[in-house]
């Protein structure tokens, strides 16, 4: 039995470089997946959801079988894993409860929700929240971060700079309060509509900082015309920062996996390869 549960926690690990059966099953996932996220595309098409309603459905119920599956069989084998493998019921509370084994239940839960709703509803209540379920399943696209290399890496890189990307948000949050408490004094009497109090200045704030300039809402004084000149070039700044935290995390995550790849896993040394 444990030679079994070795075999199906190898089978759902993927890895890039896994060849056999093991590549077939994460390769499989991965397709399922991504159909699944171009299902409930297409299905919002009244048109196409009209035709084909029966198909959606079948697809549908195919998936979560799959799926389902999938997610009983990463609780039974997940204690292979060394973090999991102390103590068996403990292990796999805490794969349950983590990111991925969250990610894993959101995948099939709207499927269960929506079908729990149904008998205390009315048959077209009922199917108006099913298809408000329906929608979630695209929670299923963050499954693709198992099967792919380039989201992993993504992954690594926000978890390794993630106190430089928070320093940044900090720094985004207090110059658009500054802002738009600026915004507000300078603009609240010649355009009270606009500028009405500090919260309403602050949608102003975001589409000026960001760039956007919806221009729905523009100073008309000239104080408040100067100060939004400059608060646009912070902007321009300020988004900078985060934009260059992340191209330097992924050149040092790049360095250590090519480092990785010409070390020797035996004895640390260099790998001299042809």
């Amino acid at each position: 039995m444990r030679e079994l549960r070795k075999r199906v926690y190898m089978a759902l690990d993927f890895e890039e470089d896994e060849q056999g059966l093991d590549k077939f099953v994460g390769f499989s996932i991965l397709v399922l997946i991504t159909l699944n996220v171009v299902a409930v595309i297409v299905e919002s098409i009244p048109g196409i959801h009209r035709d084909y309603k029966t198909a959606f459905n079948a697809f549908e119920l195919f998936s979560v079988a799959v799926f389902t599956c999938e997610y009983v069989l990463r609780i039974w084998s997940c204690v292979e894993e060394e973090q999991f493998s102390s103590r068996p019921v403990r292990g796999r509370l805490q794969y349950i409860f983590s990111p991925l084994g969250l990610i894993d239940l959101a995948a099939i839960a709207p499927f269960y929700l929506a079908g729990g709703l149904n008998p205390t509803l009315g048959l077209q209540n009922s199917m108006r929240s099913a298809r408000v379920f329906r929608l979630f399943s695209l929670l299923r696209i963050l499954k693709i971060g198992r099967y792919s290399g380039a989201v992993s890496t993504l992954g690594r890189v926000l978890r390794d700079k993630r106190e430089e990307l928070v320093i940044s948000a900090a720094l985004g949050g207090m110059l658009l309060l500054s802002a738009s408490a600026i915004m507000y004094v300078l603009e609240r009497d010649q355009n009270p509509e606009d500028f009405s109090s500090i919260p309403a200045a602050m949608w102003w704030g975001i589409t000026t900082l960001t760039t956007v300039g919806y221009g729905d809402a523009t100073p008309v004084t000239v104080m408040g015309k100067l100060v939004a000149g400059f608060i646009q070039i912070l902007g321009l700044v300020m988004f900078a920062l985060p934009a260059g935290v992340l191209a330097g995390g992924f050149v040092d995550e790049l360095k250590r996996q090519r480092t990785e790849q010409t070390m020797c896993p035996h004895c640390g040394g260099s790998l001299h390869l042809d």
